[in-house]
């Protein structure tokens, strides 16, 4: 396998004079509980991971096409068409002085592949589980070993899951020393130490996360030296500390917010179409929603493009199937999945089981931009056809309620691979059919099978196809768009999303961010 080499860019120019001495502070609408790439998959804590933690094999994000580069391993090959072998970056230093080592990037790896604390163990399972161990060749070679032939290599292990973190200083946390034990984990995720080129210096779980700069960091230098990160909920009290100079940057600012922003001639904008899918998911083992043709029935009733229109100005992409451009050839927009027919869904809902029933629609409040108001509006659409509903907004997650019925939720990209965002939650046994709101048959998990590991680019388009189409028989969830998300900031600062980056990531490293002088 080619390893394919990039020249690192240019570093950008701040603040003239002073390139290396700026601290940035940024207005959060969200603020996780914990910090552990290993164990999160949440849009929250996807935010912070990248600028304290690197992974074994890099990729170019100024681009949706992927391009692998040199991370914490300098070039990699197949040596067995399950055996991937690694050659370790020289010299690279823990943000606690630790001297990164093969031991260290074993631990990291079989934490992962080989998990006992619970949290480690559902993220293995629905995106590791083809790969058995790591080992260790020699001082600065490791190994990978896979089940059977893997046709994702890099793109797994580029994963925010396979992020490297130190072994004696996770084991000596709690306990034994010389053990890893859960309660070491668990005291990792409120004190994490990675090899990214920000320490996280102050971490207040649900409130405030500091980082400082790493100057021991292998690549190039942090351009800040301190970043404060905050959690400001409301959407008002970001705007008024952006305007108040209180923070440079707040995060998720809805369209109807826009005009305000740019109203202020010391303010800007950055947007970006997300590699994200707000979406509908139903309950297909609740009584009242198991029969198909209703499940058919509200999906087809619920007009996206009018949903696009009103919540986000037309900015957002409504897909015609699950699919995004970043999986390149796997990229299938010709695929019909979720489609509007208003009376196409009034002859299903006829035809169903449907008696009237009350339709519970579970939403959080404030946790996905626009989401109230679009589980308000689909509401609307499902009561002009004559579905009862009401909604109920709850910030605890019922996912796995048997009494749940309808609820929005995300579906991210958290690889670029249709394995990555659609397979992550509806593998067969993944986290949809293992919170018990979903079930495969025999014949789902074969389709599923050719299409995870088949050689052949075609061979995987297809049985994906052949997916696609279950799910618009006997829908489980409805793809309503991506979301037109904007970040706004003072004027002198250029920054921007990476379209080669999972969702939300906040990008602080050189190259990726600069302020204009004075």
């Amino acid at each position: 396998m080619k390893t394919r080499m990039i020249i690192a860019s240019t570093l950008l120019a701040l603040m003239s004079g002073s390139a290396l001495s700026a601290e940035l502070k940024v207005g959060s609408a969200n603020m996780p509980s914990y910090l552990d790439p290993g164990r999160d998959h949440s849009n929250v804590g996807s935010q912070f991971y990248y600028n304290s933690f690197d992974v074994l094999i890099d990729k170019d994000a100024e681009t949706a096409e992927t391009t692998f580069r040199p991370g914490l391993a300098t070039e990699w090959k197949l040596v067995e068409p399950t055996v991937m072998e690694l050659k370790l970056r020289q010299g690279v230093v823990f943000q606690n002085g630790d001297p990164m080592t093969a031991d260290d990037v074993i631990f990291s790896l079989n934490r992962m592949l080989q998990p006992t604390f619970k949290p480690y163990i559902v993220r293995a399972k629905d995106r590791l589980g083809n790969f058995d161990r790591a080992e260790k060749v020699d001082e600065h070679t490791i190994r990978i070993v896979a089940k059977r032939p893997e046709p994702l290599w890099e793109t797994l292990i580029n994963m925010q899951q396979l992020m490297i973190m130190p072994e004696k200083y996770t084991k000596a946390l709690t306990g034994d020393p010389n053990v890893a034990e859960d309660a070491d984990f668990e005291a990792f995720s409120l004190a994490p130490v990675g090899t990214g080129p920000y320490k996280i210096s102050q971490f207040v779980p649900g409130e405030k996360l500091v980082w400082e700069r790493h100057d021991a960091f292998w690549g190039d230098k942090a351009p800040f030296e301190k970043v404060t990160v905050s959690y400001v909920p409301e959407m008002a009290s970001r705007i008024t500390a952006l305007k108040n100079k209180e923070v440079d940057i707040i995060t998720n600012v809805p369209p109807d917010q826009l005009s305000t922003i740019e109203a202020d001639s010391n303010l800007k904008i950055a947007s970006d179409v997300t590699p994200l899918f707000h979406i509908l998911i139903f309950n297909t083992q609740n009584d009242v929603m198991k029969d198909p043709k209703f499940r058919q029935a509200i999906s087809y009733a619920v007009d996206r493009e009018t949903l696009n229109q009103a919540l986000w100005l037309g900015k957002a992409v409504v897909p015609s199937t699950h699919t995004y451009k970043q999986f390149g050839e796997l990229y299938m927009p010709d695929v019909k999945t979720f489609e509007y027919d208003l009376e196409k869904a009034k002859k299903l809902l006829a035809e169903s089981s449907y008696k009237g029933e009350e339709i519970r629609m579970d939403t959080a409040a404030g946790y996905y931009t626009n989401g109230l108001l679009a589980m308000q509006a689909i509401a609307e659409m499902w009561n002009a056809i004559g579905i009862k509903t009401r909604i109920n907004v709850d910030d605890k997650w019922t996912g796995g309620d048997p009494t749940m019925m309808v609820r929005n939720w995300s579906n991210p990209m958290y690889f670029a691979d249709p394995f990555g965002s659609f397979g992550v939650m509806w593998a067969p046994e993944g986290p949809s059919e293992g919170e018990g709101r979903f079930k495969t048959d025999e014949a789902y998990a074969k389709t599923w099978e050719k299409f995870r590991f088949s050689e052949k680019v075609e061979d995987r388009k297809a049985a994906y196809a052949e997916l696609m189409d279950r799910i618009k028989q006997d829908p489980p969830m409805l793809v309503l768009y991506q979301p037109y998300e904007s970040w706004a900031m003072q004027k002198g600062i250029q920054w921007a999303p990476k379209p080669g980056h999972i969702p939300y990531v906040l990008d602080f490293r050189a190259g990726s961010i600069s302020v204009a002088s004075n």
